[in-house]
Parts: structure tokens; sequence; C-alpha cells
């Protein structure tokens, strides 16, 4: 059955004119509510907000709520659709009020926030500190003295971000910030010449839809499509299909090796890397084919392969400041959670054994914010950072332990976001008045152009999008002015050197090159954003110096996305970090409340 399994995917990825559903299927398994035929080059079908409901395929049978069940088990909760459910409701613990406890996190990124609405949910008292003088970490954003809406990167939701979507439901803002694109990943090539990976399917979901979308792209030819069929046909994800949790393992064990090794090794082609795996692994981790591990792409791919749901795209309506922050940052205010900003932690202090190693944190010395530096103590203390973070905030002690140790073996990787704002619609390829029109009413992604999210493989920004269509809130689009492009240059090791005028300029022509017909419209304004060390580096055989959350220290918890959760660094997972931390924290509140009470007894009675 595996084996036959393998020959139809391999068939399918090869038919490079198979067009309709029946050619993959004689009876359809299940349907999506009608979808539209693919669209034409540019922009007005690819708007509609309508919900994408989900399929049974290979992977399952569909249950009475229309989930997609698997094969197997899944016991890292990677396609747990209850992770939704649990992110919704929160912890549902209400603690008793003598094990109520001070707690200080350091970082207010999404993993600093979001432990904060479970921890705080539950009782505890929570204070929040954050170096930057704005919230959000890698997701910030932020206005400049023009009130312009300036971001760190450009934000895609996958559809199988079941914890953070659990997260927005909970705020109650999942349908009012967020923005369902059309089910394609749509690439651009010089001179306006385009291609996709089309999963609408009439209403036929994974794994055939998937199928379908590979067979019929147009950004690969065909001897690279039967390469593509050739190494995807041997891959742990046809053993997916059947045993979730097996094929898995066989992801994580290909962590040692980067993707283009097992690709090639599998008689993949460098053109199928060049022409679209580049771009996507530029998209997913800032680094190319050959310097990113099997283990993170070849998870990916298991998700779209399994849940028709996984490869659909929404981006948020405006700005991450306004669509998430603000609203999490109210939820947390209405649960007495304190956050500052422009907060450095200088020194955590901390008590050790006779060999030096760390047992016990004792509090912070908190610098910065205009006030003088000061110490403040907690019961428990939570580092939600990213790597150059954790790195510059651990005491050097603590890398007695392995844990804390093997978190230097870990590095970021730079990258430098670009905004350009024009004065028409770059992206619209068809009509060249509509693309010079800005007169009219275009708010609320009614602007000619493309409303997706955008892949390349021929620009140094691995993807890009017009905010102004996919985002319109929080000004994206301003009346009388045009596309707001964001692109993503990496890798972005090159740029680290050079002015953000240098950066922009390159980009603005390598925008131009992709829509030779904007050529005719003026860039107006532009800014650039260049972060040393974004990402953690998901090169190979790095997977393993990911810390737990819980640590050594007993009372000292780490979150963000670089800690282990069996997914990629992204805010799904800074999310997946978050809700581990704050179960780990309410696993040993118990211990750790007796502790503190403890403590104070003895030094109560020195």
């Amino acid at each position: 059955m595996k084996a036959s399994a393998a020959l139809v995917l391999g068939t399918a990825l090869a038919g490079s004119t198979l067009r309709d559903a029946s050619a993959f299927v004689g009876t359809p398994l299940a349907r999506l509510s009608s979808v539209a035929p693919a669209a034409p080059s540019s922009s007005v079908a690819m708007r509609p907000r309508t919900g994408v409901s989900m399929v049974a395929g290979v992977a399952g049978t569909v249950g009475g709520s229309g989930i997609e069940r698997i094969k197997g088990t899944d016991k890292e909760g990677l396609l747990d659709v209850n992770r939704i459910d649990r992110a919704r409701k929160g912890p549902e613990i209400k603690l008793p009020q003598d094990q109520k406890m001070k707690i200080g996190i350091i970082g207010g990124g999404l993993a600093g926030m979001i432990t904060a609405m479970d921890l705080s949910e539950a009782g505890h008292q929570v204070e929040i500190f954050e170096a930057r003088p704005f919230m959000g970490g890698k997701v910030g954003s932020w206005k400049d003295k023009d009130g312009n809406h300036i971001e760190m990167g450009l934000h895609v939701f996958f559809g199988c971000y079941y914890n953070f979507f659990g997260i927005f439901r909970r705020l109650g803002i999942f349908d009012s910030a967020l923005r369902l694109k059309v089910h394609t990943h749509q690439f651009v090539n010089k001179g306006g010449e385009l291609g996709a990976l089309d999963f609408r399917m009439g209403g036929i979901g994974a794994p055939f839809n998937g199928l379908k979308a590979f067979a019929t792209t147009d950004q690969l030819g065909i001897y690279d499509k039967l390469a593509n069929a050739l190494a995807l046909g041997t891959s742990p994800i046809v053993k997916a299909l059947f045993n979730f949790d097996a094929a898995m393992e066989d992801v994580r064990a290909l962590d040692k090796m980067t993707f283009s090794e097992w690709f090639e090794g599998k008689g993949g082609s460098r053109g199928s890397i060049s022409r679209m795996w580049d771009p996507v692994a530029y998209a997913l981790g800032f680094i190319d084919c050959d310097h990113i591990s099997a283990r993170c792409m070849l998870t990916i791919f298991q998700l779209f392969a399994i849940r028709s749901e996984a490869s659909v795209l929404r981006m948020l309506e405006g700005s991450p400041d306004d669509f998430i922050h603000q609203p999490i940052l109210k939820y947390l205010a209405e649960r007495g959670v304190t956050h500052q900003t422009s907060r450095r932690i200088t020194e955590i202090r901390h008590e050790v054994d006779a060999d030096g190693k760390p047992t016990h944190v004792n509090g912070l010395v908190i610098a910065g914010g205009g006030t003088e530096e000061e110490y403040r103590e907690y019961d428990v203390v939570i580092a939600a950072t990213d790597v150059p973070g954790i790195k510059k905030l651990l005491p050097e002690n603590f890398r007695k332990y392995d844990m804390f140790d093997n978190i230097y073996k870990l590095d970021g990787v730079p990258v430098a976001t670009v905004q350009l704002r024009f004065d028409g619609w770059v992206t619209e390829l068809n009509d060249a008045e509509k693309m010079k029109d800005v007169a009219g009413d275009y708010g609320q992604g009614r602007a000619p152009g493309m409303d997706n999210l955008l892949y390349t493989a021929d620009a140094e920004f691995s993807c890009f999008a017009d905010l102004a269509l996919t985002s319109p809130s929080s000004d994206y689009y301003k009346p009388g002015e045009g596309s707001l492009l964001q692109c993503v240059m990496t890798p972005g090791d090159k740029w680290m050197p050079k002015t953000t005028d240098e950066i922009a300029a390159v980009c603005l022509e390598q925008v131009l090159e992709l829509f030779p017909s904007a050529r005719d419209l003026n860039c107006t304004w532009t800014n650039v954003v260049k972060v040393g060390q974004s990402l953690y580096r998901e090169g190979p055989g790095l997977d393993q110096y990911r810390p737990d959350q819980r640590t050594p220290i007993p009372n000292f918890f780490m979150a963000g996305s670089y800690t282990y959760q069996d997914y990629i660094d992204s805010m799904e997972g800074a999310t997946k970090s978050a809700l581990l931390c704050a179960d780990r924290v309410l696993e040993d509140t118990p211990a750790l409340a007796k502790l503190t009470k403890d403590r104070a007894a003895v030094s109560a009675s020195a």
C-alpha cells in the first residue's frame, strides 16, 4: 500500500499537463464550497475573505467536526486542532491564594506576552520588561516621526498555526484581525512572468490538491517536475499519509543534513531548488536550501501533505502593533499584568552551590527607561527572548549546565526589511490605466494588483507583499497613494554593512525588474530596518541544542521560538513555546510556592 501511494505521488507530480481533479481520483473524497478557477495574472480575483473548510484525504477520515483525522499518532500535537481550543480557553486553572507568585518575564515579544496571558489568567502576578521601546519582539512594529508604521519583517500566517489562532480567538480578534488569501502560493519572475502553486482543486483537499499544485505549476519545467516527483515520492511525506509520528521521526533524523543534500540525494534537481525551494526556504528561515536543515523544510511539507488548510495563507488586517500587540496588552492589563519598555535587565541575581552552579534565581537588576537602576525580587523568572538576547542575558556560570551552554551553539540570521511606497499599483500587470489610478477609494483591499504573499527567485528578497492590498488598515493603504511594498532581503549578511539608502536603491531596482511596467511609477518613500540576528539559524545538526522551557534551576524558565517546540522558528513557534512554558510553570507552581514560603520562613527566623 505504501509503495502504491509513492507511485501515485510520483505520477501525479510528474503529470505536467494534468488539469482537473478526475485525473487524480475517480470519486471525490469530500468537497469544499465552490472554488473559482485559477485567476489570470494580477489580482482582482485574488481577494475573497471566505472561509476554507477542511476535507478528507488519504491521511484519514473526516470526523464530526469536519477535521481530517490522521493515521497513527501525533505525539507533539503538530496536527492537533484541539490546540486551538486549548490556546483559546487558556490554562483553565485558578490558583489558590497561597500558590499565587510574583513572576518577572524578560522580553516583551510574542513568547513573553503569551506566557503572561496564561500565567495571569491562572492568578499569578506578572511583570514584563522589554529592552526595546516597543513590544512585539521580532514581530514588533512602531510609528516613525511622520506616522508611518514600520515593521521588522513580513508576517504571514499559515493555516496550521493552530496555537496562535487559538490566541486570536481568545482575544476575540480572529475574524477582524486576519485576512484570508486565495489558496495559491504566487511566484513573480523577472519581466513580470508568473508562476504559482495553485492548491485550489474544486473542493478536493490534501494530499491531492498539493499533487495538483506541483503538477500544474508554471514555475518549473517538465524535467524539474519529474525530479521533484522522484524526491518527494520517496520522502517521509508518503509515510506520513499512513503513520504521521513515524514519518516525523524520519524527518527529525534528517536534521543532520541540509535540504539540498537530502533533496539532490533523492534525485531532486538544482533547477527545482533555485526556482522554487530556495525562495520558500528564504521565506521560512532566511537561509537557502544549501544551508537550511532538511528537518525544517520537510516539517512544513508534512503539514501541507496531511492537512488541506495548512497551506492556506492569511495576513494581518494592518500593523502587528494594532492587530496583535494592543489586543494582547489590553487582555494583560485586565488581569493586572504590567509591562515596561526601554527597560534592560543588567543582572540576574542568583544563588550557587559549592561547585558554583546556580541553584535559585532571586531577582533582576533593571536599568533604562529614564529611571535609576533598581533591583526587584521575584519568585519565578522567565527569560522570553531570542537567541542573541538569551546569550547576553545569561550569567557566565549558568553555562556550567549543558542546557545553557548548548545555547551558545545557536546563532541568529541577519535580515533587512525594506518598505517602498509608490504613486501607483506596482503589482497590477494587466491594465496600465488601473496601475496609475490612485484617485478612487481603494481601501479594504480593493486596489488593483496581487493581494497575496509573493515569492521570487529573481531578486534578493525572498518574499514580499503589497501591504496596501494585503493589509490595508493602519494607513498601509493611504488615499491618493499607491502600493506599499514590503520586501525581505535575504540572506541578510551582505546587507548589514550597507547604508539604508543603498539597500533601498538595490531593492527598488530589483522590484522594477520583476514589474517592468512599474517603471512609469515613482517611488515616494522608503524605509529599511536591519536586524543583525533575527530568526535562529536552522542549520543542520542544531535542533539538538534547542533548550527545554524548564531549566535545571527550579524557578528559572525560558520561552521563545528557538526553545524546543517541534516546529520551526516562527510566530506559531513562539506561541507554542509560550504555552509550553506556562504549562511547565503551572505544573511546578505547588512546589515553587512551597519553596517560596519555606525560604521566607527561613529568612524571617535568621
